[in-house]
């Protein structure tokens, strides 16, 4: 960008237009097994040719653009992990995300590609807050979105739960998906116990997971569309997990009112969310995603904190805040009063 005398380039637009390989030259590699095989530990071109099975020509380009992407590591002939890439990309480690990579091919950039006739009409080529086209849509990747959110859940419970409760905590996980957010909670006290809302196509993506986690003993599900089922009452917590960008302004204000009638006196609503700032001029992601939720959704946008601090409002809450945790955006917390 042109700045205090320095020339203007169209270096960042061209940067921009090829903003579409990275992730495509990922999920190659992910689908490639080149990261689980170098976790054994540095080696050749042709060390990783004969592991994977994939042309010489086809991965000295892959592996040299993972390398300007600094998530290989290159010393003389030999390639090898950096500390990201054996954290995030190795299938075989807890906090991998490879499962998200594949989804973007996939899921998402078919989608993308109609972008220009989203923006055009207003509407989107599919609407995934659609029990339809969303179930699967839904039940095909929430268990990879796990790692990712995991990390914020456990910083989420330690703040609800700073102590061993006295006696059953009881939980509402609407639209839980994975359950990353309530498993967190159970995981810290056995006294937890968590009702999980979600469309029946997707709900044993979580029981699958809850089981592995070895939680799934103290979980209860209920069936249906969230403005429809029967959350019954007398919640001690109510987490929302990424939900209202895909519900839009209209049916989050409604879920809104729904969840504080569910919750007890003193209960607390935890929001995720990705959470532009009041004028809308960032973060990037946050911006983006709200596109995200044009090609995806029929009336699904991000919303700021100001926004949904009026709607908590509104609902009943009060002390509308916002809990700082890995990631992008904050929590957003609110308590329905005593």
């Amino acid at each position: 960008m042109a700045d205090k005398g320095k020339p203007l380039t169209p270096e960042r637009i061209m940067q921009l237009a090829g903003g579409y390989a990275p992730p495509l030259i990922l999920e190659a590699a992910v689908r490639l097994r080149v990261f689980d095989v170098l976790d054994a530990g540095p080696q050749t071109l042709h060390q990783v040719v004969a592991a994977t099975g994939a042309s010489p020509r086809g991965l000295r380009g892959l592996l040299n653009a993972l390398v300007g992407l600094e998530l290989l590591a290159k010393t003389g002939d030999a390639y090898a992990l950096t500390p990201e890439s054996a954290t995030y990309l190795v299938s075989s480690k807890p906090a991998y995300l490879g499962g998200m990579l594949r989804h973007a091919s996939e899921g998402l950039i078919p989608h993308w590609l109609q972008l220009t006739e989203a923006v055009r009409t207003g509407k989107p080529p599919i609407s995934v807050n659609q029990q339809g086209a969303g179930a699967a849509f839904f039940r095909d990747f929430v268990e990879d979105l796990f790692a990712n959110n995991y990390p914020r859940a456990q910083v989420l419970a330690a703040h609800l739960l700073p102590a061993e409760p006295p006696g059953p905590f009881r939980v509402l996980d609407l639209a839980a998906g994975s359950g990353v957010w309530s498993i967190a909670l159970a995981e810290k006290s056995r006294q937890v116990q968590t009702t999980v809302v979600d469309w029946p196509a997707v709900i044993p993506v979580c029981q699958k997971v809850t089981a592995r986690r070895g939680v799934g003993d103290r979980y209860r599900y209920v069936p249906g569309d969230l403005l429809e089922a029967d959350f019954g009452a007398g919640y001690q917590a109510a987490l929302l997990g990424h939900i209202l960008h895909s519900e839009g302004e209209r049916r989050s204000r409604a879920l809104l009112k729904k969840t504080f009638a569910a919750l007890a006196p003193g209960g607390v609503i935890a929001i995720a969310e990705q959470v532009p700032n009041e004028d809308r001029t960032g973060p990037p992601f946050a911006l983006m995603f709200a596109l995200n939720m044009l090609v995806h959704t029929d009336e699904g946008d991000t919303f700021t904190f100001g926004e949904m601090s009026a709607w908590l409002r509104e609902a009943g809450f009060m002390n509308a805040r916002q809990l700082d945790v890995p990631g992008p955006s904050p929590l957003i917390l609110a308590d329905k009063p005593r």
